[in-house]
């Protein structure tokens, strides 16, 4: 399952990205998965390859399942491996910084998101910034419009998001511009079930990242993958939840 960065866009892209891993692997299913829940899938002891986020990693599945890598974006202002969220507000909002929203509403996506929830609300709490009220919105698009529509006065959106938002919805990312952004972060690890060998899999999918087509690449910002151990991801602060 390769659903975190999977919008339809992208898909045949990913699809291509599954076929020359598996292909390199030797075995696997012959599609990947879209029509499971993600706890379903990232928790089944069938699991063979999945990307999850860094949140749900350290505080719903780990030490339960194996680490695999992860993939470099090479995201502005991360280190190879790492994200981070924007801060987006409307943008023809005349506040030009974080304390000038004191008192508004957040769009997140879902509670279990490092880069919706969890990165922007350590960061919230460190610039002594609140919020009065929430919008939980389902996904980092829906958030985003949820702002610049009026419902939200700000979400968090990850790097990666926000340029995929920029490729393929331009309209809606003009409406919107980034106001700050969170410290870096581990990006979303790829995963597989406990006790699987991890190794051939990796290997697999570094292969399969260099046999991609360049457009393919380009596309889905993939450029390599690294090893970021798991004591990393669970060194990420975890707040309260909303």
């Amino acid at each position: 399952m390769l659903g975190m960065y999977d919008p339809p866009a992208l898909r045949d892209a990913n699809d291509r990205l599954w076929q020359k891993t598996r292909a390199r692997l030797g075995y696997g299913p012959e599609t990947l998965t879209r029509d499971m829940d993600f706890l379903d899938i990232w928790q089944s002891p069938d699991l063979l390859f999945a990307q999850t986020c860094g949140m749900p990693f350290r505080a719903r599945l780990y030490p339960d399942i194996t680490l695999i890598g992860t993939p470099d974006y090479r995201l502005p202002g991360c280190n190879a491996g790492y994200y981070r969220s924007a801060l987006v507000v409307r943008a023809d909002t005349t506040g030009t910084a974080l304390a000038d929203f004191t008192g508004g509403r957040f769009a997140y996506n879902d509670a279990l998101s490092q880069s919706g929830w969890a990165g922007p609300m350590v960061h919230f709490d460190q610039a002594g910034v609140s919020f009065t009220s929430l919008l939980e919105t389902g996904s980092h698009n829906k958030s985003a419009r949820a702002v610049a529509d009026g419902r939200a006065d700000m979400a968090g959106l990850d790097l990666l998001s926000w340029a995929i938002l920029g490729e393929h919805d331009p309209g809606l990312a003009a409406r919107l511009r980034v106001i700050d952004a969170t410290a870096p972060t581990p990006a979303l690890p790829y995963i597989t079930a406990a006790g699987r060998d991890p190794a051939p899999i990796a290997a697999a999918l570094r292969g399969a990242i260099s046999d991609l087509c360049e457009t393919d690449r380009r596309a889905l910002h993939l450029n390599g993958l690294v090893d970021i151990a798991a004591a990393d991801y669970l060194a990420v602060p975890t707040p309260p939840g909303p």
